[in-house]
């Protein structure tokens, strides 16, 4: 068999609050292989001091993990790498130093995603490893939060991640291991209260079956199956009861000795099983099936979609944003082709750092804000970028994102350009530049001439010239009083902008 090159190797890893994951797969006759699938307990939901930070211990924990996973990722190309984390990292106090920590270990960058961005990324593993058998629930049970998803098909119809999770239970309501009725029944309301707003609406969508995903789930059915509850890769209600009775009789997690658990999940059995028996309760949950589909299957097919198997979602959320604030579409295709224009003009050791798609979503969404209000509408759309769920983009997409559109007109302040760098160097500021220009000359609202009546020089890091075609400018007193105005702006983030 011919051995996979480095450009058809794609690796997915979730650095999840209770565990990390990676897979590694490869194009095999049309579909795609994994190849190389690694789990390890890292347990950073477990790790936090009192002031919410990760502590240096769990952090040498997870590099040492990471370290290992690093091992694997030599043949993978770095773009063909993808890391996402969880609740833990959406929480730390200190995640942002403990990231850059962390990709420098894998060579690559580590987005922390939003709660509901999880979800769909589960409901995208699962609805990919599983064939389509009607509307699904899905339950995914991590260590510091729990997705529900309903989808059909392909598509997820209800998304919801809620702050309860197998570690932050065990803390709260198990934390020193004793195992009773009354703390039981405490994490078993919690999980209840937690579901109860969006208990109604996902009951009235309703499902054809449930499925449960991950470590909690197949924990307890491991349990459930080495008791001889359970034959099948089914949990009920019932067995689920009579788990409860057998569990609470052992009083402490240490004395646990149920056939089909590892010793590293006994001390959250409880509290897996209080999530379990909450949502069951409370969602009219008769029975649900496990399957191994996850989030890090879910990051492997949405790389593979935006590497042209399938189609990008994040296209579809542009789209569906753009429809939503009424955006001008035309003048959002203006503004990205007279971005991609000028980016293509940069020399090969400026283009390799702009962040290219970063350039076009912000191009295409630049007048978000504009549905709000006028006055100010670059800070508008700033929020609704930075804050939105968005389907198909981490938290840090969406926040370079954000400071570009909030960047992209006006009086630029020292701030914004700091802030630019400390989120993408160098070739985010470049990045910023180029669509502040891409507006300015598109500031008529009019398609403009191809090839374009101006060449882009960088004559230094950040020193800019563009160059008109003769009398071009004279045609265009406005665009000239905007470049003139424009280069006033760029002195604030030390960009010198010349033109003739």
């Amino acid at each position: 068999m011919q051995e996979a090159t480095e450009s058809d190797l794609m690796a997915a890893i979730d650095l999840g609050s209770n565990s990390f994951h990676m897979v590694v797969a490869r194009p095999d006759h049309g579909e795609w292989r994994i190849i190389e699938s690694l789990s390890e307990k890292v347990q950073l939901a477990a790790g936090f001091d009192e002031r919410g930070r990760l502590t240096e211990q769990v952090q040498e924990r997870a590099l040492t993990c990471l370290a290992r996973f690093a091992q694997h990722l030599g043949a993978v190309a770095p773009g063909n790498r993808r890391v996402v984390g969880t609740n833990a990292l959406r929480v730390a106090k200190n995640a942002v130093s403990f990231v850059r920590r962390a990709e420098r270990q894998l060579g690559c960058p580590i987005e922390i995603i939003a709660g509901r961005e999880e979800a769909r990324l589960i409901y995208l593993g699962v609805a990919n490893t599983q064939p389509a058998q009607g509307r699904r629930l899905v339950v995914d049970i991590g260590g510091g939060s729990t997705e529900f998803i309903i989808g059909d098909g392909y598509e997820p119809l209800l998304l919801e991640s809620l702050h309860m999770g197998s570690i932050s239970y065990q803390r709260r309501f198990f934390g020193d291991g004793h195992i009773d009725a009354a703390s039981m029944d405490s994490a078993i309301l919690s999980a209840r209260y937690e579901l109860m707003p969006i208990a109604a609406s996902y009951r009235a969508q309703g499902w054809d079956q449930a499925l449960g995903s991950s470590g909690t789930i197949k924990a307890l059915l491991g349990v459930l199956q080495g008791l001889g509850l359970q034959t099948t890769d089914t949990i009920d209600l019932p067995s689920l009861l009579e788990l409860r009775a057998r569990l609470l009789a052992f009083q402490h997690a240490v004395h646990i000795d149920f056939p089909g658990i590892k010793d590293d999940r006994k001390p959250l059995l409880a509290s897996g099983l209080a999530i379990t028996l909450g949502f069951f309760e409370e969602l009219g949950i008769e029975r649900m099936h496990y399957v191994d589909g996850a989030l890090r299957e879910g990051v492997l097919f949405e790389m593979i979609g935006r590497h042209g198997q399938t189609i990008d979602v994040r296209k579809r959320t542009i789209r569906a944003m753009q429809a939503r604030y009424h955006v001008d579409v035309e003048q959002a295709r203006r503004v990205r082709q007279t971005a991609l224009q000028l980016a293509a003009m940069l020399p090969p050791e400026f283009a390799s750092n702009l962040d290219t798609s970063a350039l076009v979503h912000a191009a295409d969404l630049h007048e978000v804000g504009l549905d709000v209000a006028h006055s100010g509408f670059h800070k508008h759309g700033a929020y609704l970028l930075r804050y939105s769920d968005m389907a198909g983009f981490s938290r840090t997409e969406q926040e370079r994102l954000a400071l570009l559109v909030g960047a992209h007109r006006r009086k630029l302040r020292e701030e914004q350009g700091l802030a630019l760098l400390d989120h993408g160097g160098e070739g985010l500021l470049l990045t910023a530049v180029l669509l502040r220009l891409a507006v300015l000359l598109n500031h008529a609202r009019q398609n403009l001439t191809t090839p374009p009546p101006w060449q882009l020089q960088v004559q230094a890091a950040r020193r800019l010239h563009l160059n008109f075609s003769r009398a071009w400018l004279d045609k265009h007193p406005l665009t000239l009083m905007d470049l003139q105005q424009e280069a006033g702006h760029l002195v604030s983030i030390e960009i010198d902008l010349s033109f003739s």
